[in-house]
Order: C-alpha cells, then sequence, then structure tokens
C-alpha cells in the first residue's frame, strides 16, 4: 500500500498554523483514497531531527567499514531518515515562513537526508517523487509586490527538492495568514480568505491526483 512522508515545521498547533492546517487537509484526503496505507509523519518542532554535526557530515564521505563510533551512531540516525524519504509514495511538508525563510528545524532535516552519491548527485535515490510544499506566509511575496526579493522559501526548497533530490515539486502557498491579526492589514483580509480557499482547494485536488497516480 501507498506511504505518505508527512512533515510539519510551524512552531504552531493546528487551529494557529496556515501550513498544519492545509498539510491536516491534504492528509485527510489522502487518507481517504488510502485507507490501508501508511502515514510517516514527522513533527519537526515538537521532535526536532538533531542538527547536522561534523561526525555525521563526515560519515557521509568515509565507507562504513571505516567509521568511527561517533561517525557509526550520527550516520545511523540520518539513514533512518533518508530511508522514510526513499521509501515514501508521496511526500508532504509544510514550511511556514519565518524571517523570509524555512524554520531551522525544516533545514536540519533536509541537511540530513541531502546525501551525494545517494539521495542527491547524478542519480537521486528518490528521483521523481512527488513532494508538496505548503509554504505558508504571513504576507505576500509574490512576484510584483513590493517584498518579491525577501523569497527564500520557495527559490530555496526548489533548488534543493526539486534541483538537488530530483524530487516531482508542487507548491501550495496560503499567504497573507495575518491579515486578521494585524490591523495594518485589515483591508487584506478577502484576499487572505480567497488565498486560504485556494489553498485547501489545492490540498483535495492534488491529494487526490496524487493518490490515482499511485494507484496507477
Amino acid at each position: 500500500m501507498a506511504t505518505l512522508l508527512h512533515i510539519d515545521s510551524s512552531v504552531f498547533p493546528t487551529e494557529a498554523s496556515a501550513s498544519r492546517a492545509v498539510t491536516e487537509a491534504f492528509r485527510k484526503h489522502w487518507e481517504e483514497q488510502h485507507p490501508q496505507g501508511t502515514v510517516v509523519y514527522r513533527d519537526l518542532a515538537a521532535e526536532p531531527v538533531a542538527h547536522i554535526t561534523a561526525d555525521a557530515h563526515l560519515a557521509g564521505f568515509v565507507p562504513e567499514s571505516a567509521h568511527t563510533p561517533g561517525q557509526a551512531a550520527a550516520f545511523a540516525e540520518r539513514v533512518k531518515l533518508i530511508e522514510e524519504l526513499e521509501q515514501a509514495d508521496a511526500i508532504l511538508i509544510g514550511a511556514p515562513m519565518y524571517n523570509y525563510t524555512i524554520p531551522s528545524t525544516l533545514k536540519a532535516w533536509l541537511d540530513n537526508v541531502i546525501l551525494i552519491g545517494r539521495t542527491a548527485g547524478e542519480n537521486p535515490s528518490a528521483k521523481g517523487t512527488p513532494v508538496t510544499v505548503v509554504a505558508s506566509r504571513g504576507g505576500s511575496y509574490a512576484p510584483g509586490t513590493p517584498r518579491e526579493g525577501y523569497e527564500y522559501v520557495q527559490n530555496y526548497l526548489e533548488a534543493i527538492l526539486a534541483d538537488g533530490l530530483g524530487l516531482d515539486l508542487e507548491f501550495i502557498v496560503p499567504e497573507l495568514t495575518m491579515a486578521s491579526q494585524n490591523p495594518a492589514m485589515a483591508d487584506l483580509i478577502p484576499l487572505a480568505e480567497a488565498s486560504r480557499d485556494r489553498a485547501f482547494e489545492a490540498a483535495a485536488t492534488r491529494a487526490r491526483k496524487l493518490a490515482e497516480r499511485v494507484a496507477a
């Protein structure tokens, strides 16, 4: 049966997090199509993975037979994360924008799963796996907006996930999520609500399409 790797990185609970709300909706629709399937879930805010260390990094360039005890232990933790990535039929990532980029916990996960010669390089081991990223943000950084140049979420993740790991990437972008909380953004509330509705619709559509793709 199909396996979904679901990763959340928002520091807020679902009721206060746009990214978690949309990934939850995606997962619900996915599970409706695959009730007997498997969901591997990682909440990086609740249980962050270790930031990359010298041992964990260097172990990726040394034969396992030559690993020091420290390298062996650190690399074993990386391999767990890498195998979850490789064994997934689809990947779902909640990536809210914090200070113009992704949460540090998500960056730590990426640093662990990027392994040249295995997941990255000439023949990435998870190449072609569909990955859906819910890239929520409090304002708007879309092309043509005043803060377009401060968008370091989608451009970064496209470089890593699509170009680096060879994944089949699609973004869902709920924006203006702070409009209802920031009086200065009150005029943007209708746009924020429309963006939210589009995000939930996109999550449902994407989940169903991927379910059909995996089944085929």
